[in-house]
């Protein structure tokens, strides 16, 4: 087994940031906690961009990027402090749209989620009418856990039913508190041998279409040594990084903060644990992204 030394801890991010040009950084749990953006990530991203930087927000939230660019404009994340943002919820209608499906079986809250299965076209009930399967979340995930989906999936097994994953995350932090993702019935299904489009992070076509974006934005190709990932969870964030071939920051203070983090501040015993297996790691660690 190969261990994974833990990184560096940092305070402020400044010296490391300008040593790259673009930025793929994560929203949830970085840029903001779910309920208000937070005013140091939001300095730093700000900065960089003055500096002559390229900030692409890159999000597993499963809506198109219209709807996380509203949401970010009600929690008080200035505008200037992005180019652009790449949304797993675009890239799964994308899918969608390629793969040709007319019909299909929304699992999600679709009042949240109205803006993509609206745009993902005809919705039904039944799994017997449609061609796949678009799954935006847990319809109730205050209630719910993936286990309460297996019948269901397994249903759609014998049918050999396309599961298109607009999220692949497993859990998100609301204030404080988790919620599983529709990754986590995407994990289920590809467990019972089902076949699963990720539409976001860890997997690669995340991170190729922000860097397609970020170099049309900059008009010339971006080294992938001259891009930095920043993100809070290992599975997506640095997984991703790692896969692609790019640097990493992360950020202690969001979904693993209770692994990581002592009353404000990451304690490096933890932080070794949550490193110590074969984990991707990062350039550097930080409770918040600060400049």
């Amino acid at each position: 087994m190969t261990l994974t030394m833990a990184p560096p801890i940092i305070e402020k991010a400044g010296d490391l940031l300008q040593r790259y040009d673009v930025l793929f950084c994560d929203v949830w749990g970085v840029v903001h906690d779910g309920h208000a953006a937070l005013p140091a990530a939001a300095d730093a991203l700000l900065r960089f961009r003055r500096k002559g930087g390229t900030v692409m927000l890159v999000s597993n939230a499963p809506v198109p990027n219209r709807q996380v660019a509203r949401m970010l404009e009600q929690r008080r994340l200035p505008r200037q402090a992005y180019d652009a943002i790449v949304s797993s919820g675009d890239i799964a209608l994308g899918h969608v749209a390629e793969r040709g499906y007319q019909l299909l079986y929304p699992i999600g809250p679709q009042d949240r989620d109205e803006a993509l299965f609206k745009m993902a076209g005809a919705l039904r009930p039944e799994l017997s009418a449609v061609d796949a399967i678009l799954c935006s979340g847990l319809n109730d995930d205050l209630s719910e856990g993936a286990e309460d989906y297996r019948r269901m999936l397994a249903e759609a097994r014998e049918r050999d039913l396309p599961f298109v994953c607009a999220n692949p995350d497993l859990v998100v932090d609301v204030g404080g508190r988790l919620y599983l993702c529709a990754g986590a019935l995407g994990d289920l299904y590809e467990d019972m041998g089902g076949k699963v489009f990720w539409a976001g992070k860890p997997h690669a076509v995340a991170y190729d279409t922000a860097l397609d974006v970020a170099q049309e934005l900059r008009g010339e190709n971006v080294a992938r040594n001259r891009v930095l990932v920043i993100g809070d969870a290992v599975r997506t964030d640095l997984k991703g990084a790692e896969s692609f071939g790019v640097d990493a920051l992360f950020i202690a203070g969001g979904i693993h903060r209770d692994d990581t983090v002592e009353n404000g501040v990451i304690c490096p015993t933890r932080l070794g644990r949550l490193f110590d297996r074969d984990s991707p790691t990062a350039k550097a660690a930080m409770a918040h992204l600060t400049w």
